[in-house]
């Protein structure tokens, strides 16, 4: 009975040997008819590695900017050359991708250009830094192109700068200081490190909303190597781009159980208004109250005359005598209207400013007028060719200007694409360290009495570190972005078409003959913009609602619905600033202000509810309810009162009194005279 058991069993064990070697080399030939490795065993036995699925796509939902580097790159057994796509093998564990930290200094915004007309957009499209210790990118490239070899990138390397003349009078000063170098990452070459030791070419940069196609000969091909451990296997990254700043951000979906990468079009979501807390105009009145009573500028290093005169001229002016209206200005225009009127008074008769004459062109002295950047331009030119006010000896001065251009900063300096702004920042520290190294006047209170003008929406952050206890007149006054009431200055952006005639086409049509409630005309810059369009644009005839209107001879187009229309919509683009605003007052038609926590132009001295309305973004959907809402005879009134406050919003080629540049000043020295402190 043993022996015949004994026989059965080994009967089986052959019959199982036989089979598993049947099962073996079939397995040999359906991997040697389908991989195109020439070990097929590598393939079988090599630990943790996963073949991908033959049509393997890959989600890019954005553009990429940044040139990819790889690391660890090697080289597979062999290429295929059939008309499929190869299938690859996983080199390592884990897959790991950065997203390369972008600087989240906002993107440059081109307002209209031709009147509600925006510019082009500069294109700065943002790229991914793939760096993967652990994984393996290969690339099969077009055969007429042939590998491009690509190195690692490990250093950073010193900027170059566009113009070598900047720097001016101060460049041997910058050259004698230690770590002066301006850096930034170099974009799609290596300042050092490791080198790949096989040639591979480039990864692709996407387009967004698109899928790679299955690949034919000749077609670069992007496998993504990975082995994917049990608890991750069901999910990988993708990539969206910011709507608002551009940058590259993740989200993550599921894998499939085959563990491929699949193809899943981007949904066309509707635009959103981003979750942030909203300063209402109301609020914004009480932190303006509330900032004359916390905030003060540093006490004085050494005692001055002017500190005397500045704390006798504060005291004059909140004494101020009772002030009836006149034919210049009307009361209900302005916060506190004797107030105002004693403190242009003594502006008139005591301001003295210092100009540095330290800084050469084109980013110092250099006006810049025209453009929606002109007002900074206009002060410029104004202010140095007055000579009442600048004086030439600095120990007379109340407040000294740092007179560059931060248009010419961005213009002259800025490196494309680069998404940094830390050489501009620096060029400004370096001109600050050698003033204060040659004169002693900022050292005094930390530049306390110093003030600068700047337009560009990039002048908050260039300004926020080095120059933070200057007085800022700054276009984008965003209350988020550091403005603080009380010493800061909102400055109006104007859009200044002709220089030789910035008045041209000033007024509009009386209210009688305005047939149109509300128009809006330019550029989708921004969330806000769609927004709006989604609502309002060609569904009411009412509401004039456009994104770039065609450009006529002249611009008639936009300027003959800004003088028809009863309000016209102020809608923040990128920032939260617009030249729609002084546009609106230009035309005589009352500015409706669409952007949360701006802070209006002129905002310690005007009280802009009296003359123009403030609506949420929330509430876009419900904008012409808002406006039918406001009775006829109140809307008379405040195009009345847009008409008187136009004064105060017009550039002349010779300043005039209560004008725009006169303003500008004003508020500069009214912050000055409430920050003043005694020794």
């Amino acid at each position: 009975m043993g022996h015949e058991l004994q026989s059965v069993c080994h009967g089986q064990s052959r019959r199982l040997l036989w089979l598993s070697a049947m099962v073996f080399a079939l397995i040999l030939i359906f991997q040697y008819l389908e991989l195109p490795y020439d070990n097929v065993f590598s393939s079988l036995f090599s630990a943790g590695k996963v073949p991908v699925a033959e049509n393997t796509t890959l989600v890019a939902t954005g553009p990429l900017s940044k040139s990819g580097m790889v690391k660890n790159v090697t080289r597979p057994n062999g290429l295929i050359s059939s008309g499929t796509s190869p299938v690859h093998e996983f080199a390592n564990n884990t897959m790991t991708t950065e997203v390369e930290d972008i600087d989240p200094s906002k993107d440059l915004v081109s307002e209209n250009n031709d009147g509600g007309e925006d510019p082009d957009e500069e294109s700065e499209t943002e790229k991914l830094d793939w760096v993967n210790k652990n994984s393996t990118v290969q690339i099969v490239q077009n055969a007429d192109n042939g590998p491009a070899p690509v190195e690692t990138r490990n250093s950073e390397q010193s900027i170059t700068q566009k113009n070598d003349t900047v720097g001016g009078d101060f460049s041997e000063f910058i050259n004698e200081r230690e770590n002066n170098t301006l850096t930034s990452r170099n974009k799609g070459r290596s300042g050092g490190g490791a080198h790949s030791p096989f040639p591979v070419s480039p990864p692709i940069e996407f387009l967004p909303n698109k899928t790679l196609p299955e690949t034919n000969v000749g077609t670069p091909v992007v496998p993504v190597y990975s082995n994917i451990s049990s608890k991750d296997k069901d999910t990988t990254t993708t990539f969206r781009k910011n709507e608002k700043s551009g940058k590259l951000q993740s989200d993550f979906t599921t894998f499939g159980k085959n563990n491929s990468v699949t193809a899943v079009p981007e949904e066309k979501k509707e635009p959103e208004i981003p979750n942030s807390a909203v300063i209402s105009i109301a609020e914004m009145n009480d932190l303006l109250l509330k900032s004359r009573a916390s905030y003060h500028s540093m006490r004085p290093r050494w005692s001055s005359a002017v500190d005397r005169e500045l704390l006798h001229a504060r005291v004059q002016i909140e004494n101020a005598p009772i002030f009836k209206n006149d034919n210049e200005l009307y009361s209900p225009l302005y916060r506190n209207v004797s107030m105002f009127k004693r403190s242009y008074e003594l502006m008139e008769q005591k301001l003295k400013v210092y100009v540095y004459k330290e800084g050469q062109k084109p980013i110092f002295h250099q006006p810049v007028l025209k453009g929606i950047y002109a007002s900074e331009g206009w002060f410029m030119k104004l202010l140095q060719a007055n000579k009442k006010i600048v004086t030439k000896d600095p120990r007379k001065a109340q407040l000294f200007y740092l007179p560059f251009s931060s248009r010419m900063l961005e213009e002259t300096l800025y490196v494309q694409n680069s998404h940094s702004h830390k050489n501009l920042i620096q060029h400004l520290k370096n001109y600050l360290d050698f003033i204060a190294a040659k004169h002693r006047f900022w050292n005094r209170t930390d530049g306390a009495d110093h003030f600068l003008v700047a337009c560009h929406d990039w002048a908050p952050s260039e300004t926020k570190r080095d120059m933070a206890k200057c007085i800022r007149a700054l276009c984008n006054a965003d209350v988020k972005e550091g403005f603080v009431f009380g010493k800061d200055v909102s400055l109006p952006e104007t859009y200044v078409r002709s220089p030789q005639n910035p008045l041209r086409q000033v007024g509009g049509k009386p209210p009688s003959k305005r047939s149109i409630l509300a128009f809006f005309a330019g550029g989708m810059h921004g969330y806000l913009r769609p927004i709006l369009l989604q609502h309002w644009g060609n569904k009411d005839p009412d509401m004039k609602i456009f994104g770039v209107l065609p450009k006529v001879k002249g611009n008639m187009n936009y300027v003959h619905y800004m003088k028809s229309s009863k309000y016209c919509i102020c809608a923040k683009g990128y920032e939260v600033n617009s030249p729609r605003v002084v546009e609106a007052i230009f035309y005589e038609c009352v500015p409706v202000i669409i952007s949360d926590n701006f802070v209006p132009p002129f905002f310690e001295i005007l009280n802009w509810e009296s003359f123009a309305v403030f609506v949420l973004e929330k509430d876009i959907p419900n904008l012409k309810n808002i406006l039918l809402s406001i009775p006829e005879k109140r809307y008379r009134e405040m195009q009345m009162r847009v008409k008187k406050v136009q004064q105060h919003f017009l550039w002349h080629p010779k300043p005039v009194k209560y004008d725009m540049f006169n303003m500008i000043l004003h508020s500069v020295w009214y912050n000055r005279v409430f920050l003043a402190r005694p020794r």
